[in-house]
């Protein structure tokens, strides 16, 4: 009061037409002091660990205005949860928690922020907590009410924070083994820069996402937890998808979106690594792995072993399981989230990813209600009847010259393959061409022979039927693709929708297919549920 009254005796000395002890001339210089004050603007904030440093990061200002609103409601925090970042994360008011919805991973904390301090190694604001930060808010509307400024407040972890003016406000941290004897703040600790307001900090804040989905893409990761060369998590690649996609709208697309003619995709990731090595196998391998170049037989446990694992029956049916469940579970609890999605849903794999796509897709049914009414995949390239002819199959051996005594024979493919050796030569064909067309055929007739899946019982309808396939030499069906040859015994889970495209990076499906066998796919292949692929590599 002391400062208010002196200010209204030097106004009374300046200007003696109002009475210094009138209410009006009070309220007059309250108000031009109260009106110096307006009441800082808060942002919503999480606290990410990264490369083992807390660090926060802004909402983008859509989220942030929604958990400003819900916090401001009057309708309590408690039991408030307010979807983020597309829908990606929940966050409980209550509780100040972020949880991911599809994915597992940490919590992490959330927070109301107004008042931050520059941090100890980089330039990034770190935000005071809020019980401190409106502690400062007040000490800071006192001071610019009443212009009594060199404020002096100590936060809870004992630092001492001292408000110059109000462009000058400073954050000193005691120095360790620094004495009580009357020393100065300045003597105590080096001082940090303290700002109000996220505006008067240097910070990314995104404008958000639209609301619209158009498509979505499941994304699935290759061996080892790690996706890229920066060691990064699958979520994490997945996150740089989504933000490409987003300044594709932004750049290409910039007015039909403002038009509200398209809204964006969607990227979601599926982890199948971390379930597998839960199954316990890391103990069993480390019981067998050698103590010397440590990091080194650990890194190969953990990404090139993933390889031999899918060449397991064991492990190949707890990977095919993952991914299968996974991409259901995601997809029907997206539905839940987004009961107004149309849209279409594509698939993306990466490296192995791609390879367990391949093999999941090749072993779906056309039609997700009746599966006995569908044609087996295995037998595809003979029910289409694209097989070559014998003339073809002759050619293909260098034995056209031998068409026309099979054609006077009156001797066809199927003839030619219940034909012995005796026969052929009876008929004038020599001995080398002769073993030639003997193990061709003999080759192809074993290949057909394989067992087709029988039909599930009528109460299993929903359930993925096994796949019989058994590993065997017969992996040929003449150059074409005989789907399932050469994949292990497993029973392929059936997905619960129809992809539209299927994507593959860097991909090893055609090694694959070609170590079990297979020289090439016939070119009119299809997968049965999915309308497309893609196999996208760097021609270098």
């Amino acid at each position: 009061m002391s400062s208010v009254q002196s200010q209204q005796e030097q106004l009374s000395q300046s200007d003696p037409s109002p009475s210094p002890n009138s209410c009006s001339s009070f309220e007059l210089i309250d108000m031009d002091a109260g009106s110096l004050y307006e009441p800082v603007s808060p942002h919503w904030f999480y606290c990410k660990i990264i490369d083992s440093k807390e660090t926060w990061i802004p909402f983008n200002s859509e989220d942030s205005q929604q958990l400003e609103e819900a916090y401001s409601s009057g309708k309590g925090c408690n039991g408030r949860v307010v979807p983020t970042d597309g829908g990606r994360y929940d966050v409980h008011l209550g509780e100040r928690m972020r949880y991911a919805v599809y994915w597992d991973e940490l919590a992490s904390e959330v927070r109301r922020c107004t008042w931050f301090y520059k941090g100890d190694k980089d330039n990034k604001y770190v935000p005071y907590s809020e019980s401190f930060s409106q502690v400062l808010e007040e000490t800071y509307m006192l001071a610019v009410t009443l212009d009594e400024w060199k404020k002096k407040l100590e936060s809870p972890n004992r630092e001492i924070i001292i408000l110059h003016n109000p462009k000058l406000m400073v954050h000193y941290q005691p120095v360790a083994g620094s004495d009580d004897w009357g020393s100065t703040p300045t003597e105590q600790g080096r001082p940090r820069t303290v700002k109000r307001g996220v505006e008067n900090i240097s910070v990314d804040i995104h404008c958000g996402e639209p609301l619209q989905i158009d498509h979505l893409v499941f994304v699935v990761h290759g061996i080892g937890p790690a996706c890229d060369l920066r060691f990064r998590s699958i979520v994490q690649c997945v996150n740089d998808f989504r933000s490409v996609s987003l300044n594709l709208l932004q750049t290409h697309f910039k007015k039909a979106q403002e038009n509200q003619q398209i809204g964006r995709v969607e990227f979601l990731p599926v982890n199948w690594h971390s379930p597998l090595h839960s199954t316990g196998v890391d103990v069993d391998l480390q019981r067998i792995t050698l103590p010397s170049i440590n990091r080194l037989r650990h890194f190969t446990n953990d990404t090139i072993l993933d390889v031999f694992f899918y060449n397991s029956p064991t492990y190949c049916q707890t990977i095919v399981d993952t991914v299968a469940s996974e991409m259901n579970r995601i997809y029907t609890l997206f539905l839940q989230r987004n009961p107004d999605f149309k849209g279409g849903v594509s698939i993306a794999g990466h490296s192995l990813g791609s390879l367990i796509l391949f093999d999941i897709l090749t072993n779906q049914k056309d039609s997700l209600g009746d599966i006995d009414s569908e044609k087996d995949s295995l037998n595809i390239v003979m029910d289409q009847g694209d097989t070559p002819t014998l003339e073809e199959d002759l050619k293909k051996l260098q034995l056209s010259e031998f068409f026309d005594i099979f054609e006077k024979e009156k001797v066809d493919k199927e003839a030619l393959a219940l034909c012995t050796d005796r026969d052929l030569q009876e008929i004038g064909i020599p001995l080398g061409p002769r073993k030639k067309i003997l193990n061709y055929f003999s080759t192809r007739k074993n290949s057909m022979g394989i067992k087709r899946p029988a039909p599930q019982p009528a109460s299993g309808a929903n359930i993925p039927k096994e796949s019989e396939f058994c590993s065997s030499s017969n992996t040929r069906n003449g150059d074409y693709l005989d789907v399932g040859i050469g994949q292990v015994s497993v029973k392929y889970p059936r997905l619960i929708y129809k992809p539209e495209i299927f994507f593959a990076f860097g991909s090893p499906i055609g090694m694959f297919l070609t170590v079990r066998g297979l020289k090439r796919i016939d070119p009119n292949y299809r997968f049965p549920t999915c309308k497309g692929f893609f196999n996208i590599y760097h021609p270098d």
